[in-house]
């Protein structure tokens, strides 16, 4: 009886802080849609994934809020695009005096960066769009797990098994639309885009853009630039032009009008509630009009 008294007490000094330590799961922040995304399909219901700004706010001009302050200090990691495209998370952490004390996980370590040319400056600047690309969102989904699975080692193999098996989908999907353009007529297919948003997608179906109208995302091309971009369209015979879904421009009214490219729409990603689907979702939006566009290319010539 008394065996069985010291074992109970025994069990109850070491196991209750075992079980409180299980129960913490972590929170992992992130500062972009696909971002949560990736996230949400790696951890389950084993982790916490909380975006670090809520929807519709723009983050190319976001100015950080106390409410954003307040929940940096809960994170246990934060999921960084880090290249360009969310530096306004840098400034939270900053600001939340969290820079050394969070673990920021770079989403691009591993992926070959598209350069961008005439940036100025010292720094080697890139196209920070990875995250509109099937290829490149393989990449970052592993690198996310394998962090992930360094912060939480008892999850990690959990972790790992759920990006295969999300990278799985991705790359039938990319297969799934290969197998759609390779029946196309490509020879004469020519296109623009309102900004560089979308680079990495189109090249990883082997397709080049032949103009990009603004010359940073938002910046308006001066009267100079944008006849220079009109004469490049008309030289290349660029009969297609991808502008940004949701976000309607006179510039690309402008550049239609005065060359008479077709107009399709492309996702950004950036727009809604954050949820688990959104990347697969509007991924598919993205090639199924991309496949839509090079056909009807086709059948123009």
């Amino acid at each position: 009886m008394k065996f069985r008294i010291l074992a109970a007490l025994l069990l109850l000094a070491v196991g209750i802080p075992a079980q409180a330590a299980a129960a913490h799961k972590l929170r992992v922040g992130v500062t972009l849609h696909p971002y949560y995304s990736f996230a949400a399909n790696i951890v389950g219901d084993r982790a916490e994934v909380v975006p670090l700004i809520d929807a519709g706010f723009n983050p190319h001009n976001y100015a950080p809020r106390p409410e954003d302050l307040k929940r940096a200090t809960t994170l246990d990691a934060l999921i960084v695009n880090g290249i360009g495209h969310d530096e306004f998370a840098f400034k939270i952490v900053e600001a939340a005096g969290m820079k050394d004390k969070l673990r920021l996980i770079y989403a691009n370590e591993s992926v070959a960066l598209i350069p961008v040319a005439g940036s100025g400056g010292d720094m080697r600047a890139v196209n920070p769009h990875t995250f509109v690309s099937l290829a490149a969102a393989t990449q970052q989904v592993y690198t996310i797990a394998r962090a992930l699975g360094k912060l939480d080692p008892g999850n990690a193999t959990f972790y790992r098994e759920n990006a295969n098996a999300y990278a799985t989908r991705i790359r039938r999907m990319k297969a799934e639309f290969m197998s759609q353009l390779t029946q196309a007529d490509l020879a004469h297919f020519r296109c623009a885009t309102m900004h560089d948003a979308y680079g990495y997608l189109l090249q990883e179906f082997g397709l080049q853009i032949a103009a990009v109208i603004e010359p940073r995302h938002g910046v308006q091309p001066t009267a100079r630039q944008m006849a220079d971009t009109i004469a490049r369209i008309k030289d290349a015979k660029v009969d297609v032009l991808f502008a940004e879904k949701y976000f309607a421009s006179k510039l690309s009214d402008t550049i239609r009008d005065a060359t008479g490219v077709q107009m399709y729409s492309f996702s950004h990603i950036s727009d809604g509630p954050f949820t688990a689907e959104k990347f697969e979702q509007e991924m598919r939006e993205n090639l199924t009009t991309l496949v839509r566009a090079v056909h009807a290319s086709g059948e123009r010539h």
